[in-house]
């Protein structure tokens, strides 16, 4: 009797299409939310490490002083928290997935190191009504803005990474502006006049 069950089983199957997908000889259909991977625009990214810092497995590691970004591929978990943190968008979750290996797989991609510096943020104090606006959109965490004290707006230029999130978000009064770096060092105060 079980023999004949199987029979209709065996039968049902010989005549329809096949369950599994004929991968890798056609290519993958993802769907459309589908988390994939890492990718990096490197030419883009300003190696601030808010995505280091945001991974929670940490899979990403970000060595400034090498110019380099790296990504363990098997550490990943495609949670896309340093896609939503990166300041200049340089990040971004592809469909498809790493090709499984025996090994670790640890993607790094560097930058060429600059022989001169990019330049440095400046604040015009006559036009600066110290909201702290800059302070907070800063990755580095390098803008101090003491309002109710001595009224200064101060910056360690030893942590910041010139990447302008703090002029960006200076637009309405424009008193941050990008100019040629003198290779200043440590922390710069500027006072606002009574």
């Amino acid at each position: 009797m079980k023999l004949m069950d199987f029979t209709g089983f065996a039968l049902k199957n010989l005549f329809s299409k096949p369950a599994t997908k004929n991968y890798p000889a056609e290519p993958a259909v993802y769907p459309e939310r589908s988390r994939g991977h890492i990718e990096i625009d490197i030419d883009d990214c300003i190696m601030c490490g808010m995505c280091m810092r945001k991974c929670p497995s940490g899979a990403i590691t970000v060595d400034r002083n090498k110019k380099e970004w790296s990504i363990q591929r098997m550490g990943c978990v495609q949670c896309s928290y340093c896609v939503d943190v990166c300041p200049k968008k340089c990040l971004t979750v592809k469909p498809g997935y790493t090709d499984p290996s025996a090994e670790m797989t640890v993607d790094t991609y560097a930058q060429p190191i600059p022989e001169t510096p990019a330049g440095k943020v400046t604040n015009d104090m006559t036009k600066c009504i110290l909201c702290g606006l800059c302070a907070r959109k800063c990755p580095q965490e390098c803008i101090t803005v003491d309002r109710t004290g001595a009224k200064t707006w101060s910056i360690d230029r030893d942590k910041c990474v010139q990447c302008g999130a703090c002029v960006d978000a200076c637009l309405k009064f424009k008193a941050l502006s990008m100019v040629e770096d003198d290779g200043e060092k440590g922390v710069v105060t500027l006072q606002k006049e009574a």
